[in-house]
Order: C-alpha cells, then structure tokens, then sequence
C-alpha cells in the first residue's frame, strides 16, 4: 500500500476560499503601502550563508534553515572533521546556502548591491514567503509571508511617526479594531543595561526580557540568572515589571531610572517626539502604548522597536513588528545608512479576522454565473456569451462536459455560483438565455444584450 502523502509541519495547503481571503489581506496592505510612497521589490527565496548568518543572534541563526550543496555535498567533509560530531563545523562545509529568514538582512543586502541604482531615501515594500524552523503552535508556523515597508537613508523620526499611521491605516481598512501598537526603544534598553551594570551581558537581558508575555516575570528573571546576570542588576530593573500607566506615566519612570545614562535618556527623547506626534495628529483605530519590556530579541534594532498586538480577547501573538537599524547596511559595506521599518504578520491576521468574522460576505465570491453544457453545438452557443460576459468583467464559466443536468446544478450549488444559464436548442433557435437565480428559482428568458444587463 503507498504511504499516505503529507506536508512538512509548520506548513499548510491553503483552499480556495482561504487564497481569496489572503489577497483580501494582502491587496489591503499593498494599497497601503503605495498611498504611502513605497515602492515594490522582491528578492531570492534563499541566500548566501554568510548574508543571513550572525544577523539574527544566537536564537535566530539555530533557526535559520540551510540549504544541502549540489552534488557530492559531503566529498568536502574530511574523516577528522567527521569523527569529531561537530554539526555547526560540517554544515560549514555542505552547506553554502539558506532560506531567507526575514526580508529585512535580504533587503539590506539588496540596498548594498544597488546603491548606485537607488535614489534616497528609499522607501520599499516587499511581500514574499519566509522559512523558520520554529516549533509550530498556533499562529506559529515554518513557512510564512512577510509584508514589509522599510525606509533607508534617513535618520528622522518622522519616518517612526509614519509607520504608526501605516499600521493605524491598514488595520483601519481591514476594520480591525483595537489593536495595540507597542513602542519601545532600543536606546533604552541599552542604557537599562548599562545603569544596573551589565553592559556586557545586552543581548542576554534583552533576549529574556522580550519573553516576559510568555514565560512571564519569574521566567525572565530565571533565565537572566541563567545567563550570568546579577542578582543586583535583576533587582534594580524590578520597576520595568512594575510599570503601569499611560505614555506619559511610563515616561516618567524611564527618565528616573535612566538619568544616569546619555544612551538612555536620547531613547526616552525619541520615544516622546513619537507619543506626542501620534498624540497631536491621533489614529483612526489603533492604541499607541509604551511597553518598557519590548525588546524584540533582535540584534540589529537600535532605534525605535515596533510590536502589535491583536485586539484584547483574542488570543494570539504578536500580528506585526519591526524597528530602526542605524547598522544593518554596515555590516555589507555601507556603512551610515540609517534605516527602520515595519513588517505585518499575514498569517496571524488571517487567523485574527477569521476568529472575528471580519472577512466581507463579497471577498469570497468566485463565479457569478455558470452555464450548463447540453452537447457541442450548445456549449459553442453559450461559450460566445460566456467570452462576451467575460470582457465586461463579469466572472462566467461553461461546465466542460454535457453531464446530467443534476451534477451541474449540483456543481453550481458547492460552488455558491448564484446564476445559472440554460441554453438549448429551443434558446438557440430564438437567440436567447435562460437565466436562473440559484436562490429564488426564478427564471427568465433574454437576448445577450439584456443578459449582460442583468448580470452585471
């Protein structure tokens, strides 16, 4: 017996319905995108090694998924390199390429190899698949779509005000109320580190406290422990854990807790244009709210960090991100490009729309009428009404083989097609339609001209 075929976990088969309603989400984004100034590229689905790795941190790298050379691929793996079990050393040699784990490293190299063809700053978006090999779980999964918008070549933070209006914008359309925008800055978290005296140990902290949500309070302080971090230090960020209140509020705090460091107090600056920017010039639908935990795990923030979260009651993770990275061109070669930018997560939106029953009763719509096949001189009749209803925009289609009339009202019927036409020899001979309305049952006999009225 052959083996029942299966997919990879962390990877889905989408349906009709679900590729209808995808675009739904994507052409919203995209519409975006381009009434604010950005333009489109895209990129290879796989990359050099060595452009995707160190990008990420530690955690990032352990799941970015490499790519088997062509070939022979272990010729290149000698017998004491083989002998000695060390996983990270032989995927050196088998493997000198890997899937894209965002699309901001691949969009950073993008910018490098054609700076000469680019005029800055340079506002992009990009919408392409991207691979992690995470653990699935819900809203988790090892193959998803990015959609992202980045600004380089400018270092003002009207750039961070425009994101939060793009974000407000989108979810807006797609009439996805009460999202959250978090907002924290990297600046601070650097100047936290450096006020509690673990400096050296920046990314350990940040990496633990961005899973405050998950693992919760003492989770975090098990893991900085773990990490080496002091009990001290551990203890003069308690107020972080603490922190209650509105923008302002949670300000205030971070202006008590940093007025020691310089790093720390120019993050609190910026963080207070945004607020009273956003505050002055107000969103349609989203929350703005400071999180004094947001940290992202990423290395290459150092600016302004962006996290959304889904409308309280529903739940799922993070539904969008991203940040300012002053240093991500530097590390190929262009060094003071400043750039930041947002990424909206696809996939959790789709979950978080379909839960709340947000997806319009029209997005899924597919033909709007079908016309039976009663043999091949009436199927060449209709297929001429067909070709006309088509080039006036209307989505029409002929059933291929002159079944029994009861298996193609019964396609018509799964497919939610609301019309359908009956032309047989009898219509032939007048030059006319029988329309019926798959949900009254009403029928009505017209020439093409009034067919095409009463479809449209």
């Amino acid at each position: 017996m052959s083996k029942k075929p299966s997919i990879p976990k962390g990877t889905r088969d989408f349906s009709p319905q679900e590729v209808v309603k995808r675009n739904y989400i994507i052409d919203t984004i995209k519409a975006s995108f381009t009434r604010f100034g950005f333009q489109p590229i895209e990129t290879p689905s796989f990359e050099n090694s060595e452009t995707l790795m160190g990008k990420y941190g530690e955690e990032g790298d352990r799941l970015i998924f490499k790519i088997l050379n062509s070939g022979d691929f272990l010729s290149k793996v000698d017998d004491t390199l083989y002998a000695e079990k060390d996983s990270g050393k032989i995927t050196q040699r088998i493997s000198e390429k890997a899937l894209r784990y965002d699309l901001t490293v691949p969009f950073a190299r993008y910018v490098v190899q054609h700076q000469n063809e680019i005029t800055f700053p340079f506002k992009r978006y990009q919408i392409q698949p991207v691979w992690r090999a995470d653990r699935p779980q819900k809203g988790r999964f090892r193959e998803f779509y990015q959609c992202d918008a980045d600004v380089v070549g400018s270092d003002s933070l009207w750039q961070e005000v425009e994101f939060v209006q793009l974000y407000d914008a989108v979810f807006a359309k797609l009439k996805l109320d009460g999202v959250t925008i978090k907002l924290n800055n990297r600046k601070i978290l650097s100047g936290i580190a450096e006020v509690i005296g673990e400096t050296d140990k920046l990314i350990d902290f940040t990496v633990a406290l961005d899973k405050l949500d998950k693992i919760g309070e003492e989770g975090v302080k098990t893991e900085m422990r773990g990490k080496g971090i002091s009990e001290t230090a551990i203890q003069k960020v308690q107020p972080l854990f603490e922190a209650k209140g509105n923008a302002s509020e949670k300000l205030t705090l971070l202006s008590e807790l940093l007025k020691t460091s310089e790093t720390g107090k120019k993050g609190v600056s910026e963080l207070e244009f945004i607020v009273s920017t956003i505050s002055e010039i107000g969103l349609q639908t989203a929350n703005l709210e400071i999180d004094v935990t947001l940290a992202r795990g990423l290395n290459y923030y150092t600016g302004a960090i962006f996290e959304v979260a889904a409308p309280e009651g529903v739940n799922m993770g993070s539904i969008g991100g991203g940040g300012r990275y002053d240093d991500l061109t530097g590390i190929f070669g262009l060094p003071n490009v400043s750039g930041v930018g947002i990424s909206f997560g696809l996939d959790r939106i789709y979950l978080v729309m379909e839960e709340l029953n947000l997806f319009p009763e029209t997005v899924a719509e597919g033909s709007r009428v079908l016309f039976i096949n009663f043999g091949e001189a009436e199927a060449r009749y209709a297929l001429k009404a067909v070709t006309r209803l088509r080039q006036q925009g209307i989505s029409a289609e002929l059933y291929p083989d002159a079944a029994k009339m009861g298996k193609q009202m019964g396609y018509a019927d799964k497919r939610d097609i609301p019309f359908v036409v009956l032309a047989g020899e009898k219509e032939m001979e007048d030059g006319q339609y029988t329309l019926k309305n798959m949900k009254s049952g009403d029928q009505d006999q017209l020439n093409l001209d009034a067919l095409l009225n009463a479809l449209k």
